[in-house]
């Protein structure tokens, strides 16, 4: 049996008679789920072990450009020789994209000799063009003469390196393929230049093959499952002043505005929200149908650089770009639906949000207070996402194994080489998709832990100032929210880190039993029967169930830890308990209130997004090395970001109409069911005699 929060909350008289000052909120607190804690330190030294990995091995440039002959990423500086600004690669051998479009053979393109150029060539109209391998040996160049020469030295070659280059082994090679940059590859265009292939059989250079599969063979690499996860990625990376204006600063603004209008303007943001959510999800669903080209012509082009002649490519962003506007359309129309049926509700939401508006003027810290866990989350998220580029390129750089005729010519030793001649690859080994995975696992942990502590913080100030009967004192204000932080630091670190850890590893196993569930559909292995199929969905919607169930349970958990300073689970129960027994009272007010918010929240994320979108469509994300390759990943990015931010500032209304409601409801056991401590205007709210009749019948 739980005992009456009374005799540990509010200003009670002590044993002596006399009244307790120094502290609303007291009890004989202790650590609570401290092992928990433990394995939370212990989780935050191995992302820190993780992370460090990353930014040994991992290095960013490789999402996006390729690797030469040498095993160099094109654009590195560091490289040798010196690739900056070279960022396009290109493959020299004509001949050997052709074998590794070949049904059966056994070349492979990653096999073929590719280097680092400046933009991409296309052949002479009057001559042939050449572009040779990296000057060294005796070929006496700068790097920046190769370049200025159109990275042509054929006049300084020897005759055995003419031979040597007739056969297609180099250290030239002609151009008869034009080419065009198709997101830092030189895509082939498989139609022949005459007058070049002309030059280059009077010249008596070996045969060289025409065909389709030179374009395909480029485009099927292009456009593999592994290259558009490693641009997707890239994209987050050149959009980071993106991520830091829509998915930081914006929200941030957003929020802290709709606080502010919460408090000054209680009666009219229901309306304004749900209309102005209508509004923005409205948008970011035509933004989405802009970039697919379903409306006008703005559709993504994965062509950089402007004039471009091979426009017609169509690659896997654009259609994931389709995808994301056909299911953000469902969103909209059940949005814009949902909104208009819960019309009648607003009113509801609008009583109980007064209470929380006046919560919010009497603990003015509150509207300060998430600032605090922003910045925290702010320098994680961009230490985490930095370390997140660096371990997805952290795989390590071999050159291949391959067995085909493959000989070069080698500059330094002056003759054809056969021997180890293949190109180089990133290898992916198991354990770094295991770190991948820990990474992502650790910043799901990590953010439920700053807003749980956060939404603990604001639980413990509120309460503070219910049991108080909202008395007008020094500690209200502000001292009750330092209060509130000093319990959750000195006591309850352990049970919010357990919460949050719940909410987690339930959310996990939910994506990875998605994850499988579209395996299975892809393999043609769902189930086919009525049965299996009914099984099938209901799972998942159970197991949506269960983590609604789980974070709503967390939330009011963390509210009963601020007051009680119980353990996770004990707390957990007590909530549990208060909303069971007065679920007819506070059921309609508090879904709705939760509604309400939750369109908040979309609004602030979905208009991050609409702004991102407008930045991502500015010159610089359109042109040269900046280019995006599809604004779908970073306009999600800020719309999680967005929605983050907003769930910390928007805790301090949702915190506070959850901590109100549960102690209006032990305060309301305590004394016989009427409520002593309670604001007349919660009490109106709360004890509507029709309305309970009504739901009741």
């Amino acid at each position: 049996m739980r005992g009456p929060l009374g005799a540990v909350i509010g200003r009670y008289p002590s044993s002596d008679g006399s009244v307790q000052n120094d502290g609303i909120i007291r009890h004989n607190r202790k650590c609570r789920d401290v092992a928990f804690l433990v394995i939370f330190i212990a989780f935050w030294v191995a992302m820190i072990v993780n992370s460090s990995f990353g930014f040994n091995k991992g290095n960013p440039l490789r999402l996006t450009y390729g690797l030469d002959y040498k095993g160099n990423v094109c654009g590195d500086r560091n490289a040798h020789p010196n690739l900056r600004e070279l960022e396009l690669k290109y493959w020299l051998n004509p001949n050997q994209i052709y074998q590794s479009g070949l049904k059966g053979s056994q070349f492979k393109l990653a096999n073929a000799r590719t280097i680092c150029l400046l933009d991409c060539p296309i052949p002479s109209e009057d001559s042939l063009n050449w572009i040779c391998d990296y000057p060294e040996g005796d070929i006496r160049l700068s790097m920046d003469d190769w370049i200025d020469r159109n990275y042509d030295y054929f006049e300084f070659l020897t005759q055995e390196m003419r031979n040597s280059s007739l056969q297609l082994q180099g250290p030239c090679y002609p151009v008869i393929f034009p080419s065009v940059n198709v997101y830092w590859s030189c895509q082939f265009i498989a139609r022949a230049s005459n007058t070049s292939l002309r030059h280059w059989l009077q010249m008596g250079g070996v045969n060289i093959n025409e065909d389709i599969i030179i374009d395909k063979s480029i485009h099927r690499s292009i456009n593999s499952r592994s290259s558009v996860l490693k641009r997707y990625m890239a994209d987050i990376g050149k959009a980071w002043a993106v991520l830091i204006v829509c998915g930081g600063l914006l929200p941030l603004f957003l929020s802290v505005i709709w606080l502010l209008m919460i408090r000054h303007f209680v009666a009219a943001m229901p309306w304004i929200t749900v209309a102005l959510f209508n509004v923005l999800i409205i948008s970011v669903t035509m933004f989405y149908y802009l970039k697919a080209g379903w409306i006008g012509n703005d559709a993504i082009s994965p062509i950089i650089g402007q004039h471009d002649p091979y426009i017609h490519i169509y690659g896997r962003e654009l259609t994931h770009l389709r995808a994301v506007a056909v299911l953000m359309t469902f969103i909209m129309v059940v949005s814009v639906l949902t909104s208009i049926a819960i019309v009648r509700r607003i009113l509801m939401a609008t009583s109980v949000l007064k209470v929380a508006a006046k919560v919010i003027g009497e603990v003015q810290a509150l509207i300060i207070f998430p600032v605090i866990p922003y910045t925290i989350l702010a320098i994680f998220f961009m230490v985490w996402i930095s370390a997140a580029l660096h371990l997805f390129s952290s795989g390590q750089v071999l050159q291949n194994e391959c067995n085909s005729n493959c000989c070069t010519y080698d500059l330094l030793a002056k003759k054809v080489n056969c021997d180890r001649c293949c190109s180089y690859r990133i290898h992916y080994t198991p354990h770094i998709g295991v770190a991948i995975l820990f990474h992502l696992f650790g910043c799901y942990w990590a953010t439920q832990f700053f807003i749980a502590c956060s939404s603990t913080v604001i639980a413990g100030s509120v309460a503070s100032y219910y049991w108080a009967r909202g008395e007008t004192s020094p500690e209200i204000p502000f001292l009750s929210v330092f209060s509130s932080m000093k319990r959750l630091m000195r006591y309850s670190l352990g049970s919010v880190a357990l919460g949050s850890l719940i909410v987690s590893f339930v959310e996990s196993i939910r994506f990875m039993l998605e994850s499988i569930r579209r395996k299975l559909k892809v393999s043609s292995m769902a189930p086919d029967s009525s049965i299996g199929k009914a099984v099938h969905y209901s799972s998942r919607e159970f197991l949506k169930c269960i983590e609604w169930t789980i974070k709503s349970v967390n939330r009011n958990g963390y509210v009963m830890i601020a007051i009680t300073g119980k353990s996770f689970f004990r707390a957990s129960v007590i909530a549990t308990e208060l909303i069971i027994n007065n679920i007819l009272r506070i059921g309609r007010v508090n879904v709705i209130g939760d509604v309400i918010l939750f369109l908040g929240k979309l609004c602030v994320s979905l208009a991050s997004a609409t702004f991102a979108f407008l930045m991502l469509d500015t010159h610089k994300y359109r042109s040269a090395h900046n280019k995006i390759s599809s604004p779908l990943i970073p306009v999600l990015v800020c719309w999680g970001l967005g929605y983050v931010v907003a769930t910390l500032f928007f805790a301090v209304v949702e915190m506070s109409i959850d901590t109100i409601i549960l102690s209006f409801c032990q305060d309301s056991e305590e004394h016989q069911g009427t409520a002593q401590y309670a604001p007349p205007l919660l009490i109106e709210t709360l004890t509507d005699q029709n309305e309970m009749q009504r739901l009741t019948q």
